[in-house]
């Protein structure tokens, strides 16, 4: 099987890394892969070379969903609204000296 065939025939994947020092992971690429075992085996080999990772997710790009850059206006605006998400909102007692 060639390559052009495989990307035909096998779903891309999207690769995330959480590295030692680091509590989050972090999409470092895609690759094509025939299941999800087989993806993990490849992100491993492909972008832990030198195992600097302690956990890899993978998912299939096809279940990827995101918000349009263009929408982002519209989207965020709400937010705005809900001023008790801001640390303002709140008053302290005098007596609290760190926060």
């Amino acid at each position: 099987m060639n390559t052009r065939d495989i990307e035909q025939s096998w779903p891309l994947w999207e690769v995330f890394i959480r590295s030692k020092q680091g509590l989050d992971h972090k999409h470092v690429g895609s690759l094509h892969a025939a299941d999800a075992h087989m993806a993990i085996e490849n992100a491993r080999d492909v972008y832990t070379r030198r195992m600097e990772g302690v956990s890899i997710w993978v998912v299939e790009s096809q279940h990827i969903h995101a918000s349009n850059p263009d929408d982002a206006g519209s989207l965020y605006d709400p937010a705005n609204d809900k001023v008790y998400r801001h640390p303002t909102f709140y008053n302290l007692p005098d007596e609290l000296t760190h926060m």
